[in-house]
């Protein structure tokens, strides 16, 4: 939890730094604030993030992307926000070496990977095929329903990358409260592997998302 309270706060400082400091005139800063309260990040937490963002002394944060292979062919795409890119490429390509991988270079895995919007919420007595046909117009490519970690039922739509804005502003116009609202990775193909490669596999895995420049951490390695 104290990574991911990290993280969003850098979200945060981003967000405010890209566009000011109120969630009301930036889209962006709106949604960082949505994704900590579904994580429930303290209030205090979330306004000292974008006081401190505020300040002209608050670092910035470059934001890169690498990509590579762990073993047994499974891509991994790394997507990092750091203040220090030396240190952060010196440690993801440690990591790969590490543990068997290999860092390609960037748009390697172009084919591999599509960015989407990705929104999740509480589905509740909705009619989910309704819903379908009045969010044709905002982008929706798919809408489906998925259990989250307590096992309860949450929606799920995926937009494409430029539709991100449309259907959060559509979203809001409908009332419907936004548990996460992301840009994300999503394989277009997958590796199958056994459960001792997938082992090898996640020994990558977490160790980068153990890593205070890392964001997020994809994989195409199959279920």
């Amino acid at each position: 939890m104290a990574v991911q309270f990290t993280r969003l706060g850098k979200e945060i400082v981003m967000a405010v730094k890209a566009g000011g400091g109120d969630p009301n005139t930036n889209s962006r800063l709106r949604t960082a604030v949505q994704n900590a309260k579904a994580v429930n990040m303290p209030k205090d937490r979330v306004e000292a993030a974008i006081k401190r963002a505020s300040s002209r002394d608050e670092k910035d944060y470059d934001e890169l992307v690498y990509e590579g292979y762990a073993q047994h062919g499974v891509a991994i795409l790394v997507e990092t926000a750091t203040d220090n890119t030396n240190r952060t490429v010196a440690n993801v390509r440690s990591y790969f070496t590490k543990y068997g991988g290999t860092l390609g270079k960037t748009g390697s895995l172009d084919f591999v990977f599509a960015r989407k919007s990705v929104f999740r919420f509480d589905p509740g007595e909705r009619d989910l095929e309704e819903l379908e046909f009045e969010l044709i117009d905002a982008g929706l490519e798919d809408l489906f329903v998925e259990a989250d970690e307590e096992g309860n039922d949450v929606a799920v739509i995926h937009t494409a990358f430029e539709d991100f804005g449309k259907m959060q502003k559509t979203l809001e116009e409908m009332g419907i409260e936004v548990k996460s609202a992301k840009l994300e990775r999503i394989p277009l193909s997958t590796t199958a592997v056994t459960e001792e490669q997938a082992a090898d596999v996640l020994k990558i895995v977490d160790r980068l998302e153990d890593d205070d420049d890392v964001q997020a951490v994809y994989h195409n390695m199959a279920e």
